[in-house]
Protein backbone atom coordinates (compact mmCIF):
# COMPACT_ATOMS: atom_id res chain seq x y z
CA UNK A 1 0.00 0.00 0.00
CA UNK A 2 2.87 2.41 0.78
CA UNK A 3 4.27 1.97 -2.73
CA UNK A 4 0.87 2.69 -4.27
CA UNK A 5 0.48 5.85 -2.17
CA UNK A 6 4.02 6.93 -3.00
CA UNK A 7 3.46 6.43 -6.72
CA UNK A 8 0.07 8.19 -6.70
CA UNK A 9 1.60 11.21 -4.95
CA UNK A 10 4.56 11.05 -7.29
CA UNK A 11 2.36 11.13 -10.38
CA UNK A 12 0.35 14.06 -8.99
CA UNK A 13 3.59 15.87 -8.22
CA UNK A 14 5.06 15.16 -11.65
CA UNK A 15 1.92 16.46 -13.37
CA UNK A 16 1.82 19.59 -11.22
CA UNK A 17 5.50 20.37 -11.72
CA UNK A 18 5.14 19.93 -15.49
CA UNK A 19 2.19 22.36 -15.48
CA UNK A 20 4.04 24.73 -13.15
CA UNK A 21 7.08 24.92 -15.42
CA UNK A 22 5.51 24.66 -18.86
CA UNK A 23 2.05 26.23 -18.70
CA UNK A 24 3.73 29.59 -19.38
CA UNK A 25 4.05 28.45 -23.01
CA UNK A 26 0.33 27.95 -23.58
CA UNK A 27 -1.44 29.94 -20.85
CA UNK A 28 -1.49 33.72 -20.63
CA UNK A 29 -2.53 33.48 -16.95
CA UNK A 30 0.55 31.36 -16.17
CA UNK A 31 2.79 33.74 -18.07
CA UNK A 32 1.48 36.65 -15.95
CA UNK A 33 1.56 34.79 -12.60
CA UNK A 34 4.98 33.13 -12.50
CA UNK A 35 5.68 34.24 -8.92
CA UNK A 36 2.44 32.62 -7.73
CA UNK A 37 3.32 29.43 -9.59
CA UNK A 38 6.84 29.43 -8.16
CA UNK A 39 5.94 30.16 -4.55
CA UNK A 40 2.48 28.69 -3.96
CA UNK A 41 2.39 25.82 -6.43
CA UNK A 42 6.10 25.14 -5.86
CA UNK A 43 5.50 24.78 -2.12
CA UNK A 44 2.60 22.39 -2.65
CA UNK A 45 4.58 20.34 -5.17
CA UNK A 46 7.56 20.12 -2.82
CA UNK A 47 5.31 18.88 -0.02
CA UNK A 48 3.76 16.24 -2.30
CA UNK A 49 7.23 15.03 -3.32
CA UNK A 50 8.33 14.92 0.32
CA UNK A 51 5.35 12.72 1.23
CA UNK A 52 5.96 10.51 -1.79
CA UNK A 53 9.61 10.10 -0.79
CA UNK A 54 8.63 9.20 2.78
CA UNK A 55 6.27 6.45 1.63
CA UNK A 56 8.81 5.11 -0.87
CA UNK A 57 11.61 4.99 1.71
CA UNK A 58 9.33 3.21 4.17
CA UNK A 59 8.29 0.70 1.50
CA UNK A 60 11.91 0.02 0.47
CA UNK A 61 13.10 -0.47 4.08
CA UNK A 62 14.96 2.82 4.43
CA UNK A 63 16.63 2.86 1.03
CA UNK A 64 16.56 6.13 -0.92
CA UNK A 65 17.69 4.90 -4.35
CA UNK A 66 14.59 2.98 -5.44
CA UNK A 67 12.26 5.91 -4.79
CA UNK A 68 14.60 8.35 -6.53
CA UNK A 69 14.89 6.14 -9.60
CA UNK A 70 11.12 5.64 -9.68
CA UNK A 71 10.70 9.41 -9.47
CA UNK A 72 13.12 9.98 -12.34
CA UNK A 73 11.50 7.35 -14.53
CA UNK A 74 7.94 8.41 -13.88
CA UNK A 75 8.96 12.02 -14.51
CA UNK A 76 10.24 11.07 -17.96
CA UNK A 77 7.03 9.22 -18.78
CA UNK A 78 4.78 12.04 -17.52
CA UNK A 79 6.92 14.63 -19.32
CA UNK A 80 6.59 12.81 -22.63
CA UNK A 81 2.82 12.38 -22.36
CA UNK A 82 2.06 15.93 -21.24
CA UNK A 83 4.45 17.49 -23.75
CA UNK A 84 2.75 15.55 -26.51
CA UNK A 85 -0.76 16.39 -25.27
CA UNK A 86 -0.35 20.09 -24.44
CA UNK A 87 2.47 21.13 -26.76
CA UNK A 88 1.87 18.78 -29.68
CA UNK A 89 5.52 17.74 -29.70
CA UNK A 90 5.97 14.25 -31.04
CA UNK A 91 8.40 11.64 -29.88
CA UNK A 92 11.42 10.92 -32.08
CA UNK A 93 13.49 7.74 -31.98
CA UNK A 94 16.00 9.08 -29.43
CA UNK A 95 13.23 10.19 -27.08
CA UNK A 96 11.34 6.91 -27.54
CA UNK A 97 14.44 4.92 -26.55
CA UNK A 98 14.93 7.17 -23.50
CA UNK A 99 11.30 6.66 -22.45
CA UNK A 100 11.65 2.90 -22.93
CA UNK A 101 14.77 2.91 -20.75
CA UNK A 102 12.89 4.93 -18.12
CA UNK A 103 10.09 2.37 -18.16
CA UNK A 104 12.64 -0.44 -17.75
CA UNK A 105 14.24 1.40 -14.78
CA UNK A 106 10.78 1.81 -13.27
CA UNK A 107 10.03 -1.91 -13.62
CA UNK A 108 13.43 -2.92 -12.20
CA UNK A 109 12.90 -0.78 -9.10
CA UNK A 110 9.37 -2.04 -8.48
CA UNK A 111 9.62 -5.73 -9.36
CA UNK A 112 13.25 -6.74 -8.71
CA UNK A 113 13.51 -7.74 -5.06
Amino acid sequence: MKLAISMALLMIGQILVWLQLNSQFFSEWSRRNTLFLAVVVGGIVSYIFMLSTRYAVEYFDGELWPGRLISFSSGMIVMSLLTWYFMGQGINAKTAVSILLSFIILCIQIFWK
